[in-house]
């Protein structure tokens, strides 16, 4: 299975979760070369492997799925999780930078998981007749309903994904592949991003009715089980994991 941006909080919870349960996992990264093959070292079993691309770049991406497909023999299960959110108030930025983090922001938070997931699906096409059902789970953003004020174009984003997966549900049902989203609020750091974001503080855990924010590995958890061969009806889903703190 291939997770995108697993060396860093909830993909690299993820990437052990799967793991643990005996998967051999290929992980994604941009510019944390340290940080996956740490998380390589780390994970149970044999036959990890660490591969790289920028999603923005198309050719880059067509060439990490055929690297992580060659390298595990084959894809049965994926998991979108890579994105960047930057900030750009439309009261506060010129139009040239509006114009520039819009296009940056959908690069990477949605045109790019699209062409992970055309690239993937084409080695779950491929899979030999026998082989366990094949899973597309993308991980958008409570955002996408709440909205993000603060940086309009990553809420877009994030809707756009869901909205993907949805589409591709029914499209790809057909050839027995399920796919599936998960929405998360606010997640808490470890030390691979804690000076990656901003710091959650009581301000973010108080928007939940728990009083706290999401751990890592209870999105993946979640994950987890929307890859798994019984959760076939789950296709279609967005999943909220936010703890409450936004009903719909």
């Amino acid at each position: 299975m291939l997770v995108t941006g697993a060396s860093r909080g909830v993909g690299r919870a993820v990437a052990a979760a799967f793991a643990a349960r005996g998967d051999r996992v290929a992980i994604h990264h941009r510019d944390s070369a340290g940080l996956a093959a740490s998380l390589r070292a780390s994970l149970p079993g044999q036959g990890h492997a660490v591969v790289r691309a920028d999603l923005a770049d198309a050719d880059a991406v067509a060439a990490m799925v055929d690297e992580a497909a060659a390298a595990l023999g084959g894809l049965d299960v994926l998991v979108n999780n890579a994105g960047q959110a930057y900030p750009h108030p439309i009261t506060e930025v010129s139009y040239r930078e509006w114009q520039e983090l819009w296009a940056r922001t959908l690069a990477v938070n949605l045109t790019g998981p699209a062409n992970v997931t055309w690239c993937a699906v084409r080695h779950m096409l491929a899979r030999p007749p026998g082989s366990p059902p094949a899973r597309v789970i993308n991980v958008g953003s409570r955002g996408a309903y709440r909205g993000e004020p603060g940086q309009p174009a990553y809420g877009a984003a994030k809707a756009g994904l869901h909205a993907m997966g949805q589409s591709l549900a029914v499209a790809l049902a057909p050839h027995g592949i399920s796919v599936a989203s998960v929405a998360p609020g606010y997640v808490q750091e470890d030390e691979t991003n804690a000076s990656y974001k901003v710091p959650r503080g009581p301000d973010h855990a108080a928007q939940s009715p728990f009083h706290r924010v999401a751990r890592p590995e209870e999105i993946a958890a979640a994950i987890l089980w929307l890859a798994d061969p019984a959760a076939e009806w789950a296709s279609g889903t967005v999943l909220d994991l936010n703890g409450a703190s936004h009903l719909r």
